[in-house]
């Protein structure tokens, strides 16, 4: 049994709430991520910091690799493209701390880009179609080769940080966030669950219980309001 927990963007008290609310439920259950840590809401330092001391597992999103980019390789698309993201408010969560910012790139980087569990496969954005004539119609069989791809194409827009495609089915759940929806959506067409509530918008942050490859509960905290102001 395991958690997923929707694209965070920076709201930690929300973030807070809904970690708390599972562990009362979950004593000891482990706790995933699906990224995008970062930018929109108003504590992306302490997010990154609140992340790492609880020891919840996540995979990059688009939003903490833009920050990458940004800093180490600016030139780049990807780096450039972060000005009109949100990055505001993440450089302000740094102030007086800027010394903390190389620790919070290599968190981010070390970071695989999915996990490949017996319960759910979890990604930021998810596998795309597009992947599927290189990929083969069972992409699990061969896991080195499907890191491999995804990080070759980690900056396309058909890419596991990127991609708004249908997503392949896996014949395994895929959990995805980055798409972002008012509620967590399934698609039984191809096994795949989204997460991301739209926290930033003030909606709520969303998180599902897998067990056994099946969602067997869902669970909610509205956005803070701290979180945004």
């Amino acid at each position: 049994m395991v958690a997923v927990i929707g694209d965070v963007h920076g709201c930690l008290n929300t973030l807070q709430e809904l970690v708390k609310k599972i562990k009362s439920l979950y004593a000891s259950i482990p706790l995933y991520c699906v990224g995008d840590l970062i930018d929109r809401g108003n504590f992306s330092f302490e997010v990154l910091e609140y992340v790492k001391d609880e020891g919840i597992k996540f995979t990059p999103g688009n939003h903490d690799y833009m920050f990458y980019y940004f800093i180490k390789k600016p030139a780049t698309n990807m780096g450039a493209s972060w000005i009109y993201n949100g990055f505001e408010k993440t450089i302000s969560s740094y102030d007086n701390r800027f010394d903390k910012i190389a620790d919070h790139l290599e968190i981010i980087t070390q970071a695989p880009l999915f996990f490949n569990l017996s319960e759910c496969f979890i990604s930021h954005a998810g596998i795309s179609e597009y992947y599927s004539s290189v990929l083969g119609e069972e992409p699990l069989k061969d896991i080195d080769k499907l890191d491999e791809e995804m990080r070759n194409s980690i900056t396309s827009e058909h890419g596991i940080l990127w991609t708004r495609d249908d997503l392949m089915n896996l014949g395994r759940l895929q959990v995805v966030g980055h798409t972002r929806k008012q509620e967590i959506t399934y698609q039984n067409w191809n096994n795949v669950v989204y997460i991301d509530t739209s926290v930033y918008t003030s909606n709520k942050l969303s998180a599902i219980i897998v067990e056994e490859g099946k969602i067997i509960a869902q669970h909610s905290v509205p956005t803070n309001h701290k979180d945004l102001d």
